[in-house]
């Protein structure tokens, strides 16, 4: 592994750690993603990989050399802020060209280079611009020029679409992937949003208040989550609790039973969770679809909400609100708030988690 981070805490004074026992290593040329909500310990992880913040314990290991020690200007990293912070004062080259000035690069060379990494993000032209008078998705393009430039070893993403509309950030997400992929570039990109990190990242490291919760692929994150936060974070979920009976089955609210492809130790409680678009919808008194393997659960449509490319039903079953979401047609809305349903969905995408063990 070209990257690992061993055991990397972070404290402040006598506070709780903002980041504890952290570890993960990554390929040369691998891409990835730092996930979780507002102050798991993302960006503080980042800024220590980078230097700028200096690990309380643990180490940071480069091409197998210890890092941990040095500074940032030593480790040959290329970092892109959330904000960008571009010098208002320079212009679009004189910005590019800052990290090569302070490394003592020559003038031809540094010219040569600026040129190269203005026209890697499609802004051949404007190096005579000002920051101010570039769009946010050319500044954003200025801000990654900027740290490719001097050609760094691992590029640290912070949050950098997060200052974008939908479009653009759809946009630049896949831009950000291609030069990656291009430039074989080893990569970490922090982010809160899952839609971005499952999009782009070959591996996703989910954390929650400073620790890591867990580290596989997009499909194995979102498919086989190992925590009830995991399962939550990453994609819409639903939740519903219970108890083991005797036989494998879950009883739910001692009204309804279903089952799970792993069934659980009898008595104790269950947190059962579903995917919305993995739950079949049909009208009350109809055939279930392939019934074998299937839960089934009687409810009412409570509302139904629009969103484009797909319909949410609010269905309120065994004593829960439960979503299930549907791709839209042409031919409209076929269930309507009051009507009644049956909801069924497979043994396979059953989630189950020990109920105490939810963090």
């Amino acid at each position: 592994m070209y990257l690992k981070v061993d055991s990397l805490e972070k404290r402040y004074g006598a506070f709780d750690p903002s980041v504890s026992n952290l570890s993960f290593s990554l390929a040369q040329g691998e891409l990835l993603g730092l996930l979780g909500p507002s102050g798991c310990g993302k960006t503080t992880t980042l800024r220590m990989i980078s230097g700028m913040v200096a690990a309380t314990s643990g180490r940071i290991l480069v091409g197998g050399h210890d890092v941990t020690g040095l500074p940032t200007y030593r480790r040959n990293m290329g970092v892109m802020f959330q904000s960008y912070a571009l010098f208002p004062h320079m212009t679009v080259a004189e910005n590019v060209a800052f990290g090569l000035e302070m490394r003592k690069h020559s003038k031809h060379e540094i010219a040569k280079r600026v040129e190269s990494a203005l026209a890697m993000v499609r802004l051949n032209g404007v190096g005579d611009r000002k920051p101010r008078q570039l769009s946010g998705g050319q500044q954003q393009r200025v801000a990654l020029a900027r740290a490719l430039v001097f050609e760094p070893d691992i590029l640290l993403l912070d949050e950098p679409l997060s200052n974008l509309d939908a479009k653009l950030r759809d946009d630049m997400r896949n831009e950000i992937r291609e030069i990656q992929q291009r430039l074989r570039m080893t990569t970490i990109f922090v982010t809160h949003d899952q839609t971005e990190a499952m999009a782009i990242c070959d591996r996703i490291v989910v954390m929650n208040k400073g620790r890591l919760e867990q580290i596989g692929t997009p499909h194995e994150i979102y498919e086989t989550p190992a925590t009830p936060m995991v399962a939550d974070f990453v994609g819409r979920i639903n939740r519903l609790k219970g108890t083991w009976r005797s036989d494998g089955a879950i009883d739910i609210n001692g009204s309804m039973t279903i089952r799970a492809s792993r069934p659980g130790a009898r008595g104790a409680p269950v947190l059962v969770m579903v995917r919305p678009h993995r739950i079949g919808l049909v009208a009350s008194g109809s055939a279930i679809p392939s019934a074998e393997h299937e839960n089934v659960l009687a409810g009412t449509i409570r509302q139904v909400t629009y969103i484009g490319d797909t319909l949410q039903y609010s269905v309120e079953a065994a004593g829960a609100r439960i979503l299930v979401e549907k791709a839209t047609t042409s031919a409209g809305d076929p269930f309507q708030s009051g009507a009644e349903v049956l909801l069924h969905w497979s043994e396979q995408d059953t989630l189950t988690f020990a109920a105490d063990g939810e963090r």
